[in-house]
């Protein structure tokens, strides 16, 4: 049957020439459905007052037409700019050794991309460049939302963002509480460390220590309760902790100082793989076997964690889906929209073998 009204309409004004289809406009799909070019444009920016039948027959014409608003367009329209930031405050070699990150990014990428968001970074190193890296954001009206990552034991960023007048998304474990208003993502990396430390336990060790990540970060000392809390679970009363500061050559360090000791550990959880791989190498170069002498057990399962020798250890969390998720509420955020209901994968524990029994079964 021949087209007729709005649809013959738009028919005849996606061609300019024979065989030439030009590119569909929002007058194209007003057409097709009928309605004014500013009803569209309410419906893709999620404004007020359009009916659920008209919605809906509008969407139904964007999508046979195969038409998207630009994200600039969609910008302009909500006084958005369509970007998000996040600032990192790390020393520029602490960076470029942290597998975390390009992991999380990649998850922040991949999330934002679903909604043709840009993300602004920049890393900075120390407290009032961080601040004066917020204040800028707001101030040039550089992005609308930030992700507050590395989260510190009495943090208030959260605060000087809303005084700015940006959203934001907490990245931070679960188990920590961040005391703030902003939304919160994270896993309960805590969960990871208790099994590490019953898996060890179950294995005969009970000198367990502890290379801790640098302190005053919320996870690090959330890994570290978990350590203690759950060594006094088990009536183990020996404290061997060192603390670093997530590099390989702290973590060699660390280790270091851990089998020094007096009384060294026969097993240690490290912050995360990069130090527990550190630490196998220094042990191995002190003439210790792994896991004969000592068992090691990494945080992270970074790509490498399989293939060194022997395979590492470790606590499991899925960063990718972190950043994803985190992309994900803090675009809801921005956009003045419920909070996605997110799933994160659970934290696992993988063994492998880094980790074998005590040399002694102590009576406990």
């Amino acid at each position: 049957m021949p087209s007729s009204g709005p649809a013959r309409r738009e028919a005849s004004r996606a061609t300019d020439a024979p065989g030439h289809r030009r590119r569909v406009t929002i007058g194209d799909v007003a057409d097709r459905a009928g309605v004014s070019k500013s009803l569209v444009s309410f419906v893709f920016n999620d404004r007020p007052g359009v009916s659920v039948a008209t919605r809906e027959r509008i969407l139904q014409a964007a999508k046979d037409l195969g038409w998207q608003p630009s994200a600039r367009a969609r910008a302009l329209s909500r006084n958005k700019t369509q970007a998000v930031g996040l600032v990192i405050r790390r020393e520029p070699e602490l960076l470029s050794t942290d597998p975390f990150f390009p992991q999380f990014l990649a998850g922040v990428e991949t999330g934002l991309a679903q909604h043709d968001y840009a993300l602004v970074l920049q890393v900075v190193g120390d407290p009032a460049t961080e601040r004066a890296a917020y204040e800028r954001f707001a101030r040039e009206s550089r992005v609308d939302g930030v992700f507050l990552t590395d989260v510190r034991v009495a943090d208030d960023r959260h605060q000087l963002v809303a005084s700015l007048g940006l959203s934001s998304v907490v990245v931070a474990p679960t188990s920590a509480s961040p005391d703030t208003d902003s939304a919160v993502v994270g896993m309960d990396d805590t969960t990871g460390v208790r099994r590490a430390v019953h898996h060890l336990y179950a294995l005969g060790h009970r000198r367990i220590g502890h290379v801790m990540g640098a302190a005053g970060y919320v996870h690090t000392e959330a890994r570290k309760q978990a350590w203690t809390n759950t060594l006094d679970e088990l009536g183990i009363r020996d404290r061997a902790i060192a603390t670093a500061d997530f590099t390989g050559g702290s973590g060699t360090r660390a280790t270091h100082e851990l089998l020094d000791l007096p009384r060294p550990p026969s097993a240690i959880i490290y912050g995360n793989d990069l130090m527990a791989i550190a630490g196998i190498s220094a042990a191995t170069d002190r003439g210790i076997r792994v896991p004969e002498d000592l068992s090691v057990v990494g945080f992270d399962d970074i790509p490498l964690a399989p293939y060194i020798v022997p395979p590492l250890t470790t606590i499991r969390q899925d960063v990718v889906a972190w950043g994803a998720a985190a992309a994900e509420t803090l675009v809801a955020a921005v956009e003045g929209r419920e909070r996605p209901a997110l799933s994160l994968p659970p934290v696992d524990f993988v063994v492998r073998g880094s980790t074998g029994r005590a040399r002694s079964q102590p009576k406990h």
